[in-house]
């Protein structure tokens, strides 16, 4: 039986091929290192088109009021969306900049991982280019957002954790809860992943590390990072688990089967990429050299059926595995191939997952004007699955969540400076999602409007400040619910951009004489979904 080594390495005859002389800037390191470049140009030239995706205008008001906690995430990001600001402006190059070099930085931990796995030139490219080509890391690194860094995060623990068992030193520990300490202050997501590694740590010989000190101590060190954060939540009474109970109850995420579930999962990493990952499940269960890694693949398939069979859980959220999952399987494609001493298979592999990646490319990053995305999926007869189950208007909610924004601030700044000038300074702006608000504090200015108030996510905790309810323009609530709390509601104009989601368009109300004060009423307004 060949060993373990023989397997991954390349044949003495090879050799040459795959490490020609002085050929330093074709490396497997360098041409990681060329895929991640053309990633992040990819992603810059993407960042112009279209405009501010929904979550962003949010995330841009939480990095005005930075605290340890909001309603629906944990604070980093409206950290990272501060310093953005700070740094670079409020263009969507600006703001988007660290999403795009977090998705380089994904390409590159991605060959590391090959490459530590045992991987040579040909699986650390496989695995980078796994990445590039991935239509959910395409999407999660167009704009900022936590999905973001969420897989950068995952793959740099991964990496960590390949390393404690090449080498045995267990001190690295403190670096893996240092790194999931930050990715916790990210995301919580990756609880998955941490719930995953520890399944696989007590499945696998390597057990054992619970007897030492420090797995704890690493364990001890993400819970201290994660601990403000935790107090922030016990403080509010865990307002994201309400939100989550919320929108399992009112039935927006679209239902699944377990094979649908499964066949999103495939469709989001590029179905041509399916082979390396169930090679990358070959890997950790039966080769040889892979064995020892075994955890990362009880990891994987725990995190996998957890998030399948969550309530709220959603194909994509597995995705930040994929870095790992194309780093392994690219190792073991790389040592099929060159046991069999076939050297042809790996352009053509290579080259159909670059041509399924560019078809599917203009569905997760706007490279075309919204005209020619409709008639290119038109001539494809394929869009994007939904997620949510609001009825859509001619795009996909992903890039209908980029229109009409300003727009609507517009509007709205045409509306309130028709008011007399004695009125306007008492006369609130109150949006009923995320949103609307965050589209009124970052165009507002510009027509002369002042921040706005709202009902959705922390946007309701920062309250109604010192507004009375006198008067107020409201955007996105039905006249039945507010002849409910006031006495005067005038319809003063209308919102829609043709291209935004059909709930997005809707008619602007004017409020006075309010039957009790907008402080009063506030807590029954409360709209966390």
């Amino acid at each position: 039986m060949p060993s373990a080594v023989a397997e991954i390495e390349v044949p003495a005859h090879e050799a040459a091929f795959d490490v020609p002389p002085r050929a330093r800037f074709w490396s497997g390191p360098a041409i990681v290192f060329y895929i991640a470049a053309a990633k992040l140009a990819l992603h810059l030239y993407a960042a112009r088109f279209y405009g501010y995706f929904a979550d962003e205008l949010y995330f841009m008001a939480c990095s005005r009021h930075l605290e340890w906690g909001y309603v629906d995430q944990p604070p980093l990001i409206a950290l990272i969306v501060r310093m953005e600001r700070m740094l670079f402006g409020d263009s969507l190059q600006s703001i988007r900049l660290f999403a795009a070099l977090a998705g380089a930085g994904t390409v590159l931990l991605a060959g590391c991982i090959a490459r530590e796995l045992g991987g040579k030139r040909f699986a650390q490219a496989l695995a980078a280019v796994a990445v590039l080509v991935a239509g959910v890391c395409l999407a999660m690194n167009h704009y900022i957002s936590m999905n973001a860094f969420e897989p950068l995060a995952w793959a740099g623990c991964a990496l960590i954790l390949i390393r404690i068992i090449k080498t045995g030193n267990q001190k690295l520990w403190l670096w893996f809860g240092l790194t999931a300490g930050i990715a916790l202050e990210n995301k919580y997501g990756v609880v998955f992943f941490a719930t995953g590694v520890v399944a696989g740590l007590l499945l696998t010989h390597q057990r054992s590390v619970f007897l030492k000190p420090w797995i704890w101590l690493g364990g001890l060190l993400a819970f201290l990072i994660f601990l403000p954060n935790l107090v922030w939540n016990i403080q509010h009474r865990f307002p994201f688990f309400e939100m989550l109970a919320n929108i399992r109850r009112s039935g927006r995420n679209v239902s699944l089967t377990h094979l649908q579930f499964l066949g999103q999962v495939a469709l989001h990493m590029n179905p041509v990429a399916v082979p390396i990952v169930l090679a990358a499940l070959w890997f950790f269960f039966t080769h040889p050299q892979g064995k020892q890694f075994r955890v990362l693949g009880w990891a994987s398939l725990v995190l996998l059926a957890v998030i399948m069979f969550s309530a709220n859980g959603r194909p994509y959220y597995v995705a930040p595995a994929y870095p790992m999952l194309f780093g392994a399987g690219a190792v073991a494609v790389e040592g099929w191939l060159s046991r069999l001493r076939l050297r042809w298979p790996r352009p053509v592999y290579v080259s159909l997952l670059l041509i399924a990646g560019t078809i599917g490319a203009p569905m997760a990053v706007p490279v075309l004007s919204a005209e020619n995305y409709l008639r290119y999926t038109q001539w494809l007869h394929f869009s994007p699955p939904p997620i949510e189950t609001d009825r859509l208007g001619p795009l996909p909610q992903f890039y209908a969540d980029m229109f009409g924004w300003e727009e609507m601030a517009a509007e709205v700044g045409r509306i309130y400076n028709s008011l007399p000038p004695d009125v306007r300074p008492k006369t609130a702006i109150l949006g009923s999602t995320f949103s609307q608000a965050g589209a009124i504090d970052l165009f507002g200015p510009k027509f002369g409007l002042p921040s706005a108030i709202g009902l959705n996510q922390s946007y309701f905790l920062w309250g109604p400040r010192y507004y009375t309810g006198e008067s107020v323009v409201v955007l996105g609530l039905s006249r039945e619910e507010l002849e409910g709390y006031f006495n005067s509601v005038e319809k003063v104009g209308n919102v829609g951009h043709p291209y935004a989601m059909p709930y997005e368009h809707f008619p602007v109300y004017y409020c006075r004489q309010p039957k009790i004060s907008l402080a009063q009423v506030w807590p029954k307004l409360k709209k966390w979904s």
